[in-house]
């Protein structure tokens, strides 16, 4: 398994500039008309991207001229450190709490990336929370992390088997037929979608999100 850092060094700079920024718009808590599409990618024809989704429906999915791609590479929970910031998709738990879905840690570059708790469509009732590492606790079954945002604190369980990835480099032809794919997207009132952003599944990884 490859360090986060070495992860990143190994994108390129320039190259993790671009994608990153254009990625984090994929991951606020606004625009009241994007939609996240994840399924797999059934054709990729010049810039239309078609894919079939998680809910077995047929979705088309226009690129932005200037659109970007990355993938998602494995991480560990004993990756998380305090002051890292993270994306956590969690639900509640029968105790009151947040048990999380998956983990993303973000890069240093993407720090403060669509800050908040807000809802998300990974399963019913989840949500999703991008927020700063502010200690990380281990525990028998996993690691529970208290992270801030805003000014609020919320204190997630992360239980042993939890996805755990990070960003990582991909090329256009990593998203073939097949291929896993997440891509918050934009719905025109005629029902239209594009994107500026696709994140791919490679090397056995699947985006989590």
């Amino acid at each position: 398994m490859l360090s986060i850092s070495k992860i990143i060094s190994r994108t390129g700079t320039s190259v993790i500039a671009g994608t990153l920024l254009a990625m984090s718009a994929g991951f606020a808590a606004h625009a009241a008309d994007q939609v996240r599409v994840r399924g797999t990618v059934e054709s990729l024809d010049g810039q239309t991207l078609s894919v079939k989704t998680r809910e077995g429906t047929d979705a088309k999915i226009m690129l932005k001229d200037d659109w970007k791609v990355s993938s998602v590479a494995k991480a560990s929970v004993d990756d998380i450190k305090p002051g890292d910031f993270v994306g956590i998709a969690s639900l509640p738990t029968a105790d009151g709490g947040d048990g999380a879905l998956e983990v993303l840690i973000f890069p240093a570059a993407m720090k403060g990336t669509g800050e908040g708790s807000y809802a998300w469509d990974l399963k019913p009732n989840s949500s999703m929370t991008n927020a700063t590492v502010a200690d990380a606790v281990k525990s028998v079954d996993g690691r529970t992390v208290t992270v801030t945002y805003k000014g609020k604190e919320k204190k997630i369980a992360i239980p042993d088997g939890t996805p755990v990835v990070t960003f990582a480099p991909a090329t256009v032809s990593d998203i073939k037929a097949g291929a896993t794919v997440f891509v918050p997207s934009e719905k025109a009132p005629d029902g239209s979608m594009s994107s500026g952003r696709v994140v791919v599944g490679t090397n056995g990884v699947v985006p989590p999100m």
